[in-house]
C-alpha cells in the first residue's frame, strides 16, 4: 500500500495526490497536521537518509529556524523540531513497503508506483 504524508494544502501535496488519482494509484493520505505525527516514520527516514533530505531547507518553516539551530542540526534535533513543526519536513513523502520518496516529480512518481 502507498502512503503519502504531507499537509493537504500544501501545493505540491495536491499535485501528487491529483497525479495519483488521474493514474489511479491507490494510496492513503496522511496529514501531518490532522492525523498528528505518532505514526510517522520520521526517525526511519532520518536513519535512511539523513535530515539534509528529510527538512525542506527552503522552507518557511527552515527560515524561522535561528542560526544557531541551523548550523547545529543533526538528526537528533530533526526530528525534535519535526516532531513539533512538522512542515519542516519536505512534502510529500510517499512509501511503499520499504521505498520511500520525497517531493514530487512525475517521472519519478511513475517509475516509484510501478
Amino acid at each position: 500500500m502507498i502512503t503519502i504524508y504531507g499537509i493537504k494544502n500544501c501545493d505540491t501535496v495536491k499535485k501528487a495526490r491529483k497525479w495519483l488519482e488521474q493514474n489511479n494509484v491507490e494510496y492513503r493520505f496522511h496529514d501531518f497536521r490532522e492525523d498528528g505525527m505518532g505514526d510517522v516514520p520520521l526517525p526511519q527516514w532520518l536513519r535512511e537518509f539523513g535530515w539534509e533530505q528529510v527538512l525542506n531547507r527552503r522552507s518557511t518553516s527552515w527560515r524561522a529556524l535561528s542560526d544557531a539551530q541551523k548550523s547545529e542540526m543533526d538528526n537528533a534535533s530533526a526530528e525534535s523540531l519535526a516532531s513539533e513543526t512538522p512542515t519542516l519536513i519536505k512534502r510529500p513523502v510517499m512509501t511503499k513497503g520499504d521505498d520511500t520518496l520525497f517531493g514530487f516529480k512525475a517521472d519519478s512518481y511513475a517509475s516509484f508506483v510501478k
